[in-house]
């Protein structure tokens, strides 16, 4: 029998990047913004004024080696390994620069992961897994298996998609009877 298969994105699914730029603009603008200012809008959007430091943030080396676990993704993406294909779909694209930090980080903190499944892309169309967790509805949209929305400020709004808020509710999904 064929595993199934799951494609898990990276930035704001299984690292806290977006947390890392607003610590980054409050300590370079001696600001206290916090994560649940933004919701229902993209960073950028929120404040155009600071775009600048942003993209510097996000090019900075070691960025994204530096970005935080979010709670429970190591012990649940372990779990799933076990009973599903796991595939890291990271749209590295975005930030061509992030490739060395991005893998690093997946083989620091995910070192469990086949690194032969890491998949750095622009659009995620391309990858043939039957579920997609991503925080991005665009990317979703264009998922042609089942898409699941891992909740973030910027998606709030969103209501197109199976939605989950946390590690642990994805645990509880896939995992729940096994």
């Amino acid at each position: 029998m064929t595993r199934q298969s799951i494609a898990i994105d990276m930035d704001e699914v299984l690292a806290d990047t977006i947390g890392a730029l607003i610590e980054g603009v409050n300590r370079r603008q001696q600001l206290n913004l916090q994560y649940d200012m933004f919701e229902g809008q993209r960073l950028r959007q929120a404040m155009p004024e600071h775009e600048g430091i942003l993209n510097g943030l996000l090019r900075e080396p070691g960025f994204f080696y530096k970005l935080s676990v979010m709670p429970d993704a190591q012990e649940v993406v372990e779990k799933l390994s076990q009973h599903y294909d796991i595939y890291i779909a990271t749209a590295a694209m975005d930030v061509p620069t992030s490739f060395d930090d991005k893998y690093s980080w997946l083989r620091k903190h995910f070192p469990f992961l086949d690194p032969q499944q890491f998949v750095f892309c622009g659009r995620k169309n391309i990858v043939k897994a039957d579920y997609l967790i991503d925080d991005n509805p665009k990317q979703l949209s264009i998922f042609t298996g089942t898409s699941i929305m891992f909740s973030a400020a910027h998606n709030a709004n969103e209501d197109r998609f199976i939605r989950m808020n946390n590690w642990k509710e994805i645990e509880a999904y896939f995992l729940g009877s096994k």
